[in-house]
């Protein structure tokens, strides 16, 4: 079992920027596909980023301006976001999954296994 904690979120202005950060409980991530998604109120969970360890991929809505990263011997992976939107506005979430999907999986919410509780955005214009 994985418990995943989020930390980092808050409210920021049009423009600014906000680290989320992601501890793991796991004794290492370095087995573990880590993505971060997000849920805005009254939408579905959407993917934003995921870090395969020799890859990552990123959501278009946000290309450019957050980027994924991990460090397996602290056992986090951060989403620094930058050049924050009022759409951004949403809860993040943080999960991982050490099972094994094509690349084009792990865009799907459902391919992961444990989540954190997540840590509220907000971005003000």
């Amino acid at each position: 079992q994985v418990q995943l904690v989020e930390s980092g979120g808050g409210l920021v202005q049009a423009g600014g920027s906000l680290r989320l950060s992601c501890a793991a409980s796991a004794r290492t991530l370095s087995n573990y596909a880590l993505g971060w998604f997000r849920q805005a109120a009254g939408k579905e969970r959407e993917f934003v980023a995921t870090d395969l360890g020799s890859s990552t991929y990123y959501a278009d809505f946000v290309k450019g301006r957050f980027t994924i990263s991990r460090d397996n011997a602290k056992n986090t992976v951060v989403l620094q976001m930058n050049s924050l939107k009022p759409e951004d506005t949403a809860v993040y979430y943080c999960a991982a999954t050490e099972r094994r999907y094509s690349n084009n999986d792990y865009i799907k919410p459902y391919r992961y296994n444990y989540w954190g509780q997540g840590t509220q955005v907000t971005v003000s214009s």
